[in-house]
């Protein structure tokens, strides 16, 4: 099973750990100090960013605002959701009132889905990582989508992409896709945007078999200006050895000024990035 619900690995047989929880992604990235409910990670640097602020132009204090606000917004709704975990948890009345509740996750996966995705825009936006990785839904996992009015779990209908219901569910999963290049598109980065100067994957790990042919995906972002958007590539008639998704990675990996001679199953770059 490590292999169907991972996929960043460090070796071939070491994957690197999945973050489940929401709080502790936010936490790996901005630190979690006071470990109060009501304790924000921005009370140690309120007084540096208020010294800071009052250094710097118009528009780097404007800027200066827009992280403040990005990190407490999210915080905030972080506290939220550890609040209502507590709540459900009898266990919780046994833990402190002041101190930080059991990590838990939202109840609708809508609101997992696009907390997820603002954490992500949030390391993107204060230069916490430029890397990231967001898995939906894993292989066998069983996830279920009632507010789709879907019965079935989401394996159940991959093996077709016919029916009504596994449309509704990559559908919802587009969504997500386009509304974290939404988020990124809006904050601005100098002369140009946060999504300008990134890449964003969308792609599913295999067609509707266990195999990764003819996978289709989707690449937004610039890439710094590295990448030529707006355009349709069909790779269908190039051949296996011409169309690996590893090819792909190699392509884009050049453009970020990592020389790999080899990755993956691939040594080519893939034609006409």
């Amino acid at each position: 099973m490590v292999y169907a619900s991972h996929i960043s690995w460090r070796t071939p047989d070491s994957p690197i750990p999945i973050e489940l929880y929401p709080s502790l992604a936010f936490d790996s990235l901005f630190g979690s100090q006071t470990g109060k409910l009501q304790g924000s990670i921005l009370d140690e640097v309120l007084e540096e960013a208020r010294s800071l602020r009052q250094k710097v132009n118009g528009s780097d204090q404007v800027k200066i605002d827009e992280y403040l606000t990005s990190v407490r917004e999210t915080e905030q709704r972080l506290q939220k959701l550890n609040r209502q975990s507590a709540e459900d948890d009898k266990a919780a009345a046994k833990v402190s009132p002041d101190q930080r509740p059991p990590v838990g996750q939202p109840k609708d996966f809508r609101e997992y889905a696009r907390l997820m995705c603002d954490i992500i825009a949030l390391a993107f936006q204060t230069d916490r990582s430029r890397v990231a990785t967001l898995l939906l839904s894993r292989d066998l996992s069983g996830q279920v989508y009632p507010f789709l009015n879907v019965r079935d779990d989401h394996h159940s209908y991959s093996h077709s992409n016919e029916g009504p219901e596994y449309q509704g569910i990559v559908k919802f999963h587009v969504e997500q896709y386009a509304y974290l290049i939404d988020r990124l598109a809006k904050i601005q980065e100098g002369d140009s945007t946060v999504l300008d100067n990134s890449c964003l994957m969308f792609v599913s790990e295999h067609w509707n078999a266990h195999n990764g042919n003819q996978v289709p995906l989707v690449l937004a972002g610039g890439l710094g200006g590295q990448l030529k958007t707006g355009r349709s590539l069909d790779y269908l008639q190039s051949g296996n050895d011409k169309r690996k998704l590893c090819s792909l990675y190699l392509s884009l990996m050049d453009r970020m000024g990592l020389d790999l001679p080899q990755f993956g199953d691939s040594k080519e770059r893939l034609a006409g990035i």
